[in-house]
């Protein structure tokens, strides 16, 4: 299966265009934002976890990243509500599930195999958000390679000053983002490719964003079998 694939191509969907997909596990649905492969798959999505909804033990070859966006996402014994940023590194392994429901963005198999560190952030903690200029940014990882964080942007602020190096990834965790005459609203989701050069800014009102950059200029889990 082959969602988004051409990474050398802008790509992008809205939640107007969202199409909820049953996955092998009932009471979980997921939106395909790209993908590699069928269920053993380089993917990112958007997963919906009903109440009382689970997925059985399984490892994470090529690690998982995940943003919980609303709910309560678990996993073994550990709960995370809404705004928890969570990585696990390849070959580690849980039981995911939700009591009360929950949605998270999720991106599987892109990690280094030089990845080893669990990594678990409280976006709705102040103390994880620093000023950076005019931005304020909640810095999520970074491994000379790739770069993750949060950033709040103002209202009417462009998000890029210069060109993307290395490629962008963005989703719209709060507020809008305007291009011209399109608007991103919340849970609208971008990938830019290396060298791309835009012009999109925050709407009339502050916006949070998730963004990835540099992570396109070698591109980790594309020697997934097509099945």
């Amino acid at each position: 299966m082959l969602i988004n694939a051409d990474f050398s191509q802008r790509a992008s969907l809205a939640p107007e265009a969202h199409q909820w997909i049953k996955s092998p596990q009932n009471g979980v649905e997921r939106v395909m934002l790209d993908r590699v492969g069928a269920e053993k798959a380089r993917a990112t999505s958007l997963v919906r976890y009903a109440p009382n909804s689970y997925f059985p033990h399984h490892m994470h070859p090529g690690g998982e990243e995940i943003l919980v966006l609303s709910g309560t996402f678990s996993a073994d014994d550990t709960h995370y509500p809404a705004g928890w940023y969570l990585r696990n590194p390849p070959s580690s392994g849980h039981r995911p599930y939700s009591d009360e429901g929950a949605v998270i963005f999720v991106k599987l198999r892109q990690m280094s195999s030089d990845e080893t560190q669990h990594v678990a952030i409280d976006t709705y903690n102040d103390a994880n958000w620093q000023q950076q200029g005019n931005r304020t940014v909640c810095p999520l990882f970074s491994d000379g390679v790739e770069r993750v964080s949060l950033q709040r942007i103002d209202a009417g602020e462009l998000l890029f000053t210069e060109t993307v190096h290395g490629g962008a990834e963005i989703l719209v965790v709060a507020g809008e983002l305007i291009e011209g005459g399109q608007v991103y609203q919340q849970d609208s989701w971008i990938r830019l490719p290396i060298d791309a050069n835009v012009q999109i800014k925050a709407g009339v009102e502050d916006a949070t964003i998730y963004l990835k950059t540099g992570h396109l200029n070698h591109v980790i889990g594309l020697d997934i079998e097509e099945t």
